[in-house]
């Protein structure tokens, strides 16, 4: 298994089929729809893997992109201590093999490498369990849930937890 930043064409390709299996298979456990992102060009995509605020790191195995990870750093002076991972996901052929630990641990190395950055924060739906459960071994912690905070277009409703990780302890 390769774990590398994504940041070409190509990346943005492969990225973009990745994400849209992502929104139409687990709708729920992202706050943008395959509606929402399935116009975005290339061309789009390949700015946002280039942006000097985020990283988005992939998973291959041969040469296939079967994991992906994002983390954001804010932007505001005020918030700069702080960054977010979102859009993980990791195809369901490849899950149970350590492909969503070694992409968050990927995730974490690069928040650590930021000067300023102190935590880091994610969102996961409550049932959510796997994802949980990886997520505290590698030290977040619920402080808070949002009841109803995920509604999908038939009217159902997913209440998400969000944990921080503090880098420096």
């Amino acid at each position: 298994m390769e774990i590398r930043r994504l940041t070409s064409l190509e990346d943005a390709e492969k990225y973009r089929s990745l994400r849209l299996e992502a929104l139409q298979n687990s709708p729920e456990s992202f706050a943008s729809s395959f509606e929402e992102e399935k116009d975005l060009t290339i061309h789009n995509i390949k700015d946002r893997l280039q942006s000097n605020d985020s990283f988005t790191y992939g998973a291959f195995e041969d040469r296939e992109l079967v994991g992906i990870i994002t983390l954001y750093k804010e932007k505001v002076y005020k918030l700069s201590h702080r960054a977010h991972i979102g859009a993980m996901y990791v195809s369901p052929a490849n899950r149970s093999l350590g492909i969503g630990k070694v992409l968050m641990d990927e995730a974490i190395t690069k928040a650590k490498e930021i000067e300023g950055l102190e935590q880091v924060y994610l969102a996961v739906v409550s049932t959510n369990e796997p994802a949980k459960k990886l997520y505290s071994s590698l030290g977040f912690e619920v402080f808070g849930t949002e009841k109803r905070g995920l509604r999908l277009e038939n009217n159902r409703y997913y209440d998400v937890d969000f944990m921080i990780l503090y880098l420096y302890v």
